[in-house]
């Protein structure tokens, strides 16, 4: 005889939750949102799109599900990094319904060559003597930290270098190190997978840059950054500015100022803000040519680089 599915209180049949083979009700799927980027979002032609995955399904699985939709993107695996709810997650991270999963392709600045790394070893080495002095100085004039972490879409100027200094600095600090970053002519590093279009592009000026990113993530990231600033070298008053949309040729993309009591801890700071930022916040920048873009930057990397806070 057929079993008949029960029924509400309004006559209807309800609905019956499938059952494993031992009988017992099968968990129900969960729900994702996934938010595709830069060269991601180009290929697959879409910003975000909706997943129905089974209960227990990781990222890993979540991207396969994408692949299959889009298959486009299956070449950009091994560049791919993955945030879920706005932190870097590694593939194997299980899912919970309601999640928002995010690929990352490579960002603007991409992982530290190994100068850079070095670079950023030596700084931290060098400034913690002038980092617990900054400490003490600081905890003397009981100045408030401050953080100025921002997104803009409207251009600006030099000018915000000495904007910035003001907004930041107290009686206490000595030193106000600035940094910007412009567009140049050259063309930089091309993303894995974008070499043929760069080649296609040898030789050419460009003409602007094109600059997008994963904006909560984006300054959450940069938050945590600010909190190795002040962790590593005792700079507590710190400013990183970065534009969104198209930049053209000369202006600039980013300002970077560190204030401090002591010049060493001032310049380390901001040497530390822009090689992070570069190297792992979700920005993406496009190189843009009369004929066509080219994506630029390397995988970013997920975690700060090597090397101990300062002693303090």
């Amino acid at each position: 005889m057929t079993e008949q599915a029960p029924v509400t209180g309004a006559g209807h049949p309800a609905e019956q939750a499938p059952v494993t083979g031992a009988g017992h009700p099968a968990e129900p799927p969960i729900r994702v949102r996934v938010r595709l980027f830069a060269i991601q979002r180009e290929l697959a032609g879409r910003r975000e799109v909706p997943l129905e995955l089974p209960a227990g399904a990781d990222v890993e699985t979540a991207w396969a599900a994408i692949v299959a939709r889009f298959p486009a993107l299956a070449p950009g695996r091994s560049a791919i990094r993955f945030a879920r709810n706005g932190d870097y997650a590694d593939a194997s991270e299980p899912l919970a319904d309601g999640d928002e999963l995010a690929f990352i392709p490579p960002v603007s600045g991409g992982a530290d060559t190994a100068d850079t790394a070095g670079a950023a070893r030596r700084d931290t080495a060098d400034t913690a003597g002038a980092a617990r002095r900054d400490t003490a100085d600081t905890a003397d004039t009981a100045e408030t930290p401050l953080r100025i972490l921002e997104l803009r879409e409207e251009p600006f100027d030099l000018a915000i270098l000495a904007q910035l200094g003001d907004r930041l600095a107290t009686d206490g600090d000595g030193a106000i190190v600035g940094f910007i970053g412009r567009t140049r002519v050259t063309p930089g590093t091309p993303a894995p997978g974008q070499e043929d279009e760069a080649a296609r592009h040898a030789g050419r000026a460009v003409d602007a840059l094109d600059y997008e990113a994963h904006e909560t993530m984006a300054l959450r990231m940069l938050d945590r950054i600010a909190d190795e600033i002040a962790a590593r070298f005792g700079v507590v008053r710190l400013a990183i500015v970065h534009r969104l949309g198209r930049v053209a040729l000369g202006e600039v993309s980013i300002a970077v100022v560190a204030v401090s009591p002591h010049r060493d801890a001032a310049f380390a700071a901001a040497r530390y803000a822009i090689d992070e930022t570069k190297a792992r916040v979700p920005i993406w920048k496009a190189e843009q040519f009369a004929d066509g873009r080219v994506w630029i930057g390397e995988p970013p990397r997920v975690g700060p680089p090597p090397g101990p806070p300062s002693e303090r």
